[in-house]
């Protein structure tokens, strides 16, 4: 007998099956180096020539990995590879000491430039998240990012960098054409008092809110005098206002005259108010109190009355928030959208008395309703003028990308 006959026979192996086995395993042991610190230099670049997309991912997220390398996958046509390389490429930057050589550290700069420019939007926020505190990166690289088109791209930076002087933020200001920008200066942390004024000046609604709420943010008082006077129709400006400790005896005059009775109360509460002050404000609570305490009007009442019966016969759908922006009914339309995107009235409010078409479009994609209908909402709801509008992408299609829309929502705290 065979020395084997008592082996179970297994089925032939292929020419197909067997290459395969091999192509397998070829790229579980390329994958297995990609991912270790001391496969060595050599092996590394290799593997980021040669491998397969997860292989040269691995590469990208390598810290071992030499800067030729990186530059090497800086041109990679895998965006993946590239968002992975920008990840890391960051956190080689504080650590490239003096001893470090010309050649390294040049090729890093040339490697963060080219991600810089990436042709994927993708790539180049995710390196702006990354480098965005950093005090370590060429000045060049930071304001590329500034002035990139996508201002997801250039809030970060904004936002955070400590490479950027007043007088690069006051030209962003002067050429800014995206409120996202200028909400994202508006939260840097200090800011100087010129800023701030070129803020206050540009009379954006959601940057002076995000202004008002940077108790880090020095405001001269003339310009919150001047910021309190326009203040009474804004709503989201109301509680920041509030809350600043900075304000003059003038303002909080202002202020109390057009604010609610909670708002009131925390202006008496304030430390160092003279009599006269304190006087006023008791004035002015007890009339709001009174006023508060009136019923709601007729017309919140039947909005509210419609809502509720449309959902309660499966009909809170597109065609009644058509219906109700076509017939301009402001309340019925806000406890709508409320309804359908499970967002609080008191959120959906502050969107629409912002008198932004962003964050109101992209509160419509999230209720799951049509471009169309967003368009209706901001001509017969919020009344915004032809160099106001939002309109549609190739006639139906939403404007902004997901991530935009996802961001102005995140800005009014709504979570997708």
């Amino acid at each position: 007998m065979p020395r084997d006959a008592h082996r179970i026979a297994a089925p032939d192996m292929t020419r197909d099956n067997a290459l395969a086995l091999l192509e397998a395993r070829a790229q579980y042991a390329q994958g297995d180096l990609a991912g270790r610190t001391d496969a060595g230099a050599e092996v590394l670049h290799y593997l980021a020539e040669n491998g397969a997309p997860a292989t040269r991912r691995a590469v990208a997220a390598n810290m071992a990995a030499a800067a030729h390398t990186n530059r090497r996958l800086a041109d990679d046509d895998d965006d993946d590879v590239r968002v992975e390389l920008a990840r890391k490429i960051a956190r080689l930057m504080p650590n490239l000491s003096a001893e470090e050589s010309a050649h390294v550290h040049d090729l890093t700069v040339e490697t963060l430039e080219r991600l810089a420019r990436d042709q994927v939007s993708r790539v180049r926020r995710v390196l702006a998240e990354e480098i965005k505190s950093l005090d370590c990166i060429p000045k060049f690289i930071v304001l590329t990012l500034v002035r990139d088109v996508e201002t997801l791209v250039a809030a970060p930076i904004l936002e955070y960098s400590p490479l950027l002087s007043d007088t690069d933020l006051m030209e962003v200001i002067a050429t800014a054409k995206a409120e996202e920008v200028l909400a994202a200066v508006a939260r840097r942390k200090p800011l100087n008092a010129d800023v701030a004024e070129a803020i206050a000046s540009s009379l954006d609604i959601p940057a002076i809110a995000a202004l008002l709420a940077n108790s880090d943010a020095a405001i001269r008082e003339k310009t919150l005098d001047d910021i309190a006077a326009e203040a009474e129709k804004i709503q989201s400006w109301h509680v920041p206002l509030v809350l600043r400790a900075d304000l003059s005896k003038r303002a909080i005059w202002r202020i109390a005259s057009f604010v609610g009775a909670s708002l009131i109360e925390q202006l008496v509460t304030r430390y160092g108010l003279d009599e006269d002050t304190k006087h006023q404000l008791s004035k002015e609570l007890r009339a709001r109190l009174q006023q508060d305490a009136k019923p709601e009007s007729s017309a919140s009442d039947l909005a509210l009355r419609d809502v509720a019966a449309a959902r309660a016969c499966g009909k809170l759908d597109e065609a009644f928030v058509d219906a109700a922006a076509n017939a301009g009914q402001r309340d019925t339309v806000i406890l709508a959208l409320s309804a359908l995107g499970q967002v609080p009235e008191a959120t959906v409010r502050k969107i629409f008395q912002s008198r932004s078409a962003k964050p109101v479009t992209a509160l419509v994609w999230h209720a799951r309703l049509s471009m169309r209908v967003a368009f209706k909402i901001q001509s017969f709801v919020m009344k915004l003028s032809a160099s106001e509008l939002l309109p549609a992408r190739s006639g139906v299609h939403f404007p902004m990308t997901e991530d935009e829309m996802r961001w102005h929502l995140g800005y009014f705290d709504v979570v997708v």
